[in-house]
């Protein structure tokens, strides 16, 4: 396997046959009819370019992608691994946002608000994409006490890992240079003012992200564009600009790893088809009103439910049908309490 593109983030998984003899980059951001790409000249090289889409290029191209590169022009988007995705703003299409991601940084600061439902929701994001979610709290030097905090993450968000970091102390630093090791190629989301740059300079001991990478590939491996981050550990770090919206494109399976609690207590309800909004005997219902579960994520769960339900309506006729059927169906029950 080529050094410089190991690199770039290349894994044994990633499939460069479609090159067919193509120079092989990878896309660092989008900008409308061209891509912003770090690529593999013939001497060996990497080269850094605007290069614009050839006209039968069999697929939009996103940041993260491996492309075939000729004469400076994307000619071909090779094959995907993953795919980080969310429902287009126009309410039709799909959007992805990012490919062959293996780890989703989810960066949240002590000193502002939780924004649980973001938290859920990226998380979701993360899951379905199968790339891996890890909740990163930032400046935990600002607080008296973060194990507050990362208990209420880990209430919302159960069974994903929670690292606590400082850029000021260290603390939590050594934790994820382990894991953005060579091989990884991780994306870092939150909102603005959450200490996302702070953080990839204290990965990197030094605000100075600039260094390039010889045809050897060795040396320390640090940025040599605005958005893809070689970092020293080994790994690569992705930095995707316009994630604002809440919206994900999730499927039932992502879903119900997310929500595991409440799939639980579904088990526990009374009739087989209870709809968990005033069914009499509903588990999930009585769990809210004894405080095992907070009406918050009831709420979430039930949002995203109705959204895998639109979005599976959407391409599958039958799946439509069946639902209209459940819908119009009284409740079965299960057992008498």
């Amino acid at each position: 396997m080529n050094k410089v593109l190991q690199t770039f983030g290349l894994t044994t998984r990633d499939a460069l046959d479609e090159a067919n003899g193509m120079n092989v980059g990878r896309v660092v951001i989008v900008h409308g009819e061209r891509a912003e790409v770090i690529w593999l000249s013939d001497e060996g090289e990497e080269v850094l370019s605007q290069c614009e889409f050839e006209a039968n290029l069999n697929l939009v191209p996103v940041a993260g992608d491996w492309v075939g590169v000729r004469g400076e022009r994307i000619a071909r988007v090779l094959p995907r691994r993953s795919e980080l995705r969310r429902p287009h703003p126009n309410g039709r299409d799909v959007q992805i946002l990012a490919a062959n991601v293996d780890l989703v940084l989810i960066v949240v600061p002590t000193n502002l608000e939780l924004n649980s439902r973001m938290l859920e929701r990226l998380t979701i994001m993360a899951r379905d994409s199968g790339a891996r979610p890890l909740v990163v709290v930032t400046k935990i030097d600002a607080v008296d006490d973060p194990r507050i905090f990362r208990d209420e993450i880990a209430r919302e968000v159960p069974n994903v890992e929670v690292v606590m970091t400082s850029s000021r102390t260290d603390e939590g630093i050594d934790v994820l240079r382990d894991l953005l090791i060579q091989g990884v190629t991780a994306v870092m989301l939150g909102a603005s003012g959450a200490g996302k740059t702070s953080l990839l300079n204290a990965l990197e001991g030094s605000d100075e992200l600039t260094l390039s990478v010889g045809k050897s590939g060795e040396g320390r491996h640090a940025t040599t564009t605005r958005k893809l981050y070689r970092l020293s550990s080994g790994g690569v770090l992705l930095d995707i600009p316009g994630i604002r919206l809440l919206d994900v494109m999730v499927d039932q399976e992502s879903l119900d790893k997310m929500f595991a609690d409440i799939e639980e207590l579904a088990t526990h309800c009374r009739f087989r088809n209870c709809r968990h909004r005033g069914d009499e005997g509903c588990a999930i219902e009585l769990a809210v009103e004894t405080g095992q579960l907070t009406l918050q994520r009831l709420n979430v769960w039930r949002e995203m439910q109705t959204e895998v339900v639109n979005n599976e309506r959407l391409h599958d006729p039958v799946v439509a049908a069946t639902h209209r059927k459940q819908r119009n169906s009284s409740p079965k029950r299960i057992r008498d309490k």
